[in-house]
């Protein structure tokens, strides 16, 4: 039988209407290889029936209830990303034509204090140490470099300064972030407060749920009160990154590796003494890039509270957007740990950006709307994508 038809296997009991399954979800976007690895279905299922996968992609792992939250809020499947946009007051239409979107302030910035590993100007970090001393969070879900494997970036719930200190740093896969936002085992109060550091798609997940309060299962959405989103046109696997592009055709000993960065365009790789060891255009790894990357149109984070990125700033500075309200108040306890500037190239963040979308409009297959409705039918999605590169798999046998 082709594909997972749930129908087929109800003894002919009519299924209820707008069912939307985790298969569905596989068949459209996963199996083609167009999941971005955000962990937006994760926290979404509210039965906690989604966990992930040895290869870090979302798996089935208790019965599927046919809710198709996991489909309304995948940023490549049921979300039309771009739509988030609205969510924090940005004009959605203009952000997508030739604009920053939202931004009440925009700087650029470094940490005056010597915080070792950071990535750039270290504001991200600062930023976060400064909301933990002052108790205005309880906890901030950021990266840190696995123990097992060498510069691969997993998701870590840092609850003192000292934890962010050792998270310092950036990596370049996907961590399934939102499949983290379960708090359960951690020393947290009643009703904690979270802040999220992660790429554009992760902020556009979490601001869409929180838009619609609902029942998250294990995951505490609620909690979360401050999302930073980093600049970002793709991610990478880490295994074809890492392993098979650095490792084993470059010969590049990750053991040794001290520091791997993307600037103007190039990846460059330094050994644990400073000293470059790797400098390439950073277009020689796309095979590398996860393929649903070139879908987004959201370099800037245009969801998020405060927007933090290498480009549009000189060497060793951040260019900072301080996009909503709530990233003004958090702000207000860092600025005066930083050096402020106005931004030193805007022009730079409009060019990526236009760029950005330039890929991402050429690659979507459904039309491209920041001003349309949040959520897309499973039907009008599979019709959208049919008989292109990304079109839904169907599979020959059934799953059990």
């Amino acid at each position: 039988m082709a594909g997972f038809d749930i129908r087929e296997l109800m003894n002919d009991i009519e299924e209820a209407p707008g069912k939307v399954w985790f298969w569905d979800l596989e068949k459209a976007v996963i199996d083609p290889g167009r999941c971005v690895q955000c962990g937006a279905c994760v926290a979404a299922c509210p039965s906690d029936s989604i966990g992930i996968a040895e290869d870090d992609l979302p798996k089935l792992v208790k019965m599927c209830t046919g809710c198709s939250l996991c489909w309304d809020f995948c940023p490549r499947g049921g979300m039309r990303h771009e739509a988030t946009w609205k969510l924090t007051g940005n004009n959605g239409a203009a952000a997508a034509a030739n604009g920053l979107g939202r931004v009440h302030e925009s700087y650029t910035a470094r940490v005056k204090e010597d915080i070792p590993g950071v990535q750039d100007g270290g504001v991200v970090s600062a930023l976060l140490i400064a909301l933990l001393e002052a108790g205005e969070i309880d906890g901030a879900l950021v990266a840190r470099e696995s123990a097992e494997e060498p510069w691969k970036g997993e998701a870590f719930l840092a609850r003192t300064p000292e934890e962010v200190r050792e998270a310092a740093g950036s990596f370049y896969n996907q961590t399934l972030a939102l499949g983290h936002l379960d708090l359960e085992g951690y020393e947290l109060p009643p009703n904690p407060r979270i802040a999220v550091v992660g790429t554009p798609c992760e902020v556009e997940g979490i601001k869409a749920m929180q838009a619609r309060p609902w029942k998250w299962g294990s995951s505490r959405v609620d909690a979360v009160v401050l999302t930073v989103a980093l600049l970002c046109t793709k991610s990478f696997n880490y295994e074809k990154l890492m392993l098979e592009e650095l490792r084993d055709r470059r010969g590049v000993d990750l053991e040794e590796v001290g520091r791997v960065d993307v600037i103007r365009g190039k990846l460059i790789v330094q050994d644990r003494g400073g000293e470059t060891i790797l400098e390439e255009p950073i277009k020689d790894f796309h095979g590398a890039a996860l393929k649903g990357c070139d879908e987004c149109a959201d370099f800037l984070g245009h969801a998020a509270d405060i927007s933090v990125g290498s480009v549009g700033s000189a060497d060793g500075y951040s260019s900072v957007l301080i996009r909503t309200e709530e990233g003004l108040a958090a702000f207000e306890h860092v600025k005066d740990r930083l050096e402020l500037r106005p931004l030193d190239k805007p022009k730079s963040l409009y060019k990526l950006d236009a760029l950005d979308k330039k890929v991402a409009l050429k690659s979507l297959k459904r039309p491209f709307d920041p001003d349309a409705p949040l959520f897309i039918d499973y039907e009008d999605h599979l019709e959208s994508y049919a008989g292109t590169d990304r079109a839904p798999v169907d599979h020959e046998a059934v799953r059990y």
